[in-house]
């Protein structure tokens, strides 16, 4: 048969064949939008405030692990979101800070400080530094900033089709940063992510550094509902260009206990709790 006659015998046995590429690609009218993924992942409810113990565990390619303790609080006022975290083990980083003011407006820059004991001093971290590591993990300042949320301020995002995380159903989005300077100040230059469509998280989300090439995979694994409120447990991300890897565990998660105000201050992590 020639080529020609079998593809349209094809398509008619088949009709759903000759538009998988349209609907991967976000053909699909019935899927919402990117922008709209975004919306609804930003929106999800995450408590008014939130304490818990944050434990972080990173290894190199030789399979050396270094362990973190730290305490960790967040909490929503009416134009930002302020979250700190405290070391607490081992000894050589107790005492290391970390505080940032997410502001909802997008023309405001983000505030973030860090505190680091053997300097007795605190640092500001500009926006031209997000895109660096956090205190020798494979998260950015950035990373731990957004946590469950996205960036519609650097990125635009399009829906690509379906994916499966965690053996859960969802929706694959495609994030570009909005210019090149961003890009550049992240250090991405594309993300994907599958976010799970029922309750609104990412579940894995894969980055491309500046050059194009595969940079970083994180999982988010054993979300549950804490107090009403789904919640990661655990976020593993592994550096494919470097070999090292960060897990961070979550425990003693409490959205119910009053969470002070004056812990959201650069005298705070000066203080330290």
């Amino acid at each position: 048969m020639k080529p020609l006659l079998l593809l349209i015998s094809l398509l008619i046995l088949y009709p759903s064949a000759g538009f998988a590429e349209d609907s991967a690609n976000g053909g699909d009218s019935a899927l919402p939008d990117g922008e709209e993924v975004a919306a609804h992942i930003n929106s999800r409810d995450e408590g008014q405030a939130v304490s818990r113990k944050l434990s972080i565990e990173m290894r190199d390619r030789r399979g050396k692990t270094r362990q973190r303790e730290t305490m960790s609080y967040r909490k929503y006022y009416a134009e930002e979101k302020r979250t700190v975290i405290f070391y607490l083990a081992p000894k050589n980083i107790k005492d290391t800070a970390f505080l940032t003011y997410d502001y909802i407006a997008p023309e405001r820059e983000d505030n973030q400080w860090l505190y680091l004991p053997a300097l007795r001093k605190v640092k500001r971290i500009s926006a031209s530094d997000r895109g660096d590591y956090f205190l020798g993990t494979d998260m950015t300042y950035e990373d731990i900033k957004l946590e469950t949320r996205v960036s519609t301020a650097d990125f635009s995002f399009q829906t690509l089709g379906s994916c499966d995380a965690d053996g859960k159903p969802g929706l694959q989005i495609d994030g570009t940063p909005r210019t090149a300077d961003i890009a550049r100040e992240l250090g991405y230059s594309k993300t994907l992510s599958c976010v799970d469509s029922e309750i609104w998280m990412v579940r894995k989300s894969q980055f491309w550094d500046i050059k194009g090439k595969l940079l970083k995979t994180i999982t988010i694994s054993n979300i549950e509902q804490i107090q009403g409120i789904w919640t990661q447990q655990k976020i593993d991300v592994e550096n494919h260009k470097t070999g090292h890897s960060t897990s961070l565990v979550f425990s003693a998660v409490d959205y119910q206990s009053a969470v002070p105000d004056d812990l959201f201050t650069t005298n705070a992590i000066k203080r330290g709790l």
